[in-house]
């Protein structure tokens, strides 16, 4: 809203000073500051309510030390989250852009989800929850929602190079006279649809998922859809699970989400900016800077959350803000096409989400062969597993935290290790 504001003033009543809002560097600082006040002030009063209304946590006994102690710590914690990323977004966003629309309605969507399944969970007193075919359910329709958009809105465009450095540049004009016209990278005039994604650790790593059904013959590319948006619902559906799977205990899943937030701004900043995407020569993606102003509220609601879920927790974020966490991310990641970077960058959920699978699978497959279902790990998810081996469960966050920090180091790397 503030930016519409302030370029109305700068163009019409000529304020000086008002133009700084057009730069999105100003409007991210601003973001991140925002949520992370609103975290601040408003997850106080939030505590307070659901201290209020009895909103605690019913801790299962899985003996785990220090369990008992976390029993009836308010939980639905995530609306802290929502509030400090939504608020932000509306103020300083340009809010007729596509993408920041995809986010918003992806924030609300998977909070609601989470939050209904809090709701069961407190208020019905039904351990379970939401059943987990709803939770699918509500996972793929915001699959569709966003896989439909990228494939058919005219404004998901890429800029193809026609020339993919100044150096070429030089080389096709032999006329020093024309060289003061190359500083800046040569795009096409024209926007173009398209559902290329990055690859990491590949020269020249855009991939056309098109390809994949280059066998419909000469009209493939009007089936591209096929595979578009199954890829786009799983890849949703699976990270914002393993978001889930991660929130065990204090501040784990709080701050790996800030470690890949802030990665991803890097991403898309850069990807959003025609120098550094052709110095990077990565895809220049039209009007996806914008999304640095989202991440940067996304950091802000994270780091201010964790002033209160850190150990030992004042509140749990719960599935309304572990679900959200996990369908951002998703979403930021396919929207800036680094999608494929997702086994890197959510390093941590994917093994969290692997150690589930692993544990589930052999115990079926060893009580279905002897008769007795044995284990791979003492627990899982992963984190439990180290905490039945004795370790706090501070020191297993931080440790988490320094892998989170090495896997966002790491994808960060893939720009320009090819």
């Amino acid at each position: 809203m503030f930016y519409y504001l302030f370029d109305w003033l700068s163009t019409n009543k000529m304020l000086p000073g008002a133009g700084v809002f057009k730069y999105i560097s100003f409007r991210a600082a601003l973001a991140i500051l925002t949520s992370l006040i609103i975290s601040a002030v408003l997850g106080k009063r939030i505590i307070a309510f659901l201290h209020r209304k009895q909103v605690g946590e019913t801790v299962r006994d899985l003996g785990l030390q220090g369990q008992s102690e976390k029993q009836g710590t308010p939980t639905m914690g995530g609306l802290i989250i929502i509030f400090a990323i939504i608020i932000p977004t509306l103020l300083f966003a340009k809010l007729h852009n596509v993408y920041i629309i995809l986010m918003i309605v992806t924030t609300i969507w998977l909070g609601l989800i989470g939050f209904l399944d809090d709701y069961i969970k407190v208020f019905k007193k039904d351990k379970e929850g939401l059943a987990a075919k709803f939770k699918i359910i509500g996972q793929v329709g915001i699959g569709l929602i966003v896989g439909i958009t990228l494939y058919c809105n005219n404004s998901v465009v890429v800029k193809e190079r026609v020339v993919s450095n100044i150096a070429e540049a030089y080389q096709n004009d032999g006329n020093p006279q024309n060289q003061s016209l190359m500083k800046i990278p040569q795009y096409a005039k024209y926007d173009s649809k398209s559902i290329k994604t990055t690859i990491p650790f590949v020269k020249n790593n855009e991939f056309d998922y098109a390809y994949l059904v280059k066998f419909m013959g000469d009209n493939y590319r009007k089936w591209a859809w096929l595979v578009f948006i199954p890829i786009v619902i799983v890849i949703i559906t699976a990270v914002s699970n393993g978001a889930n799977i991660t929130d065990g205990i204090d501040g784990l899943a709080t701050g790996t989400s800030a470690i890949i937030g802030v990665t991803l701004g890097i991403l898309a900043y850069v990807s959003g900016n025609t120098v550094f995407a052709d110095y990077l020569n990565i895809m220049y993606l039209p009007h996806t800077g914008e999304l640095v102003v989202f991440i940067a509220a996304f950091v802000g609601a994270c780091v201010g959350f964790l002033w209160y879920n850190s150990f030992p927790a004042q509140v749990f974020m719960g599935d309304t803000g572990s679900l959200a966490l996990g369908g951002i991310i998703a979403v930021f990641a396919i929207a800036i096409r680094k999608e494929l970077l997702i086994p890197v960058l959510c390093g941590v959920f994917l093994v969290e989400n692997l150690s589930v699978m692993i544990q589930v699978s052999y115990f079926k497959y060893t009580k279905k062969k002897y008769g007795a279902g044995r284990r791979v790990f003492l627990m899982s998810p992963l984190h439990h597993h180290y905490q039945k081996k004795g370790i706090h469960e501070a020191k297993i966050v931080a440790r988490f935290w320094i892998v989170g920090i090495m896997c966002a180091v790491l994808a960060i790397a893939t720009l320009k290790l090819r």
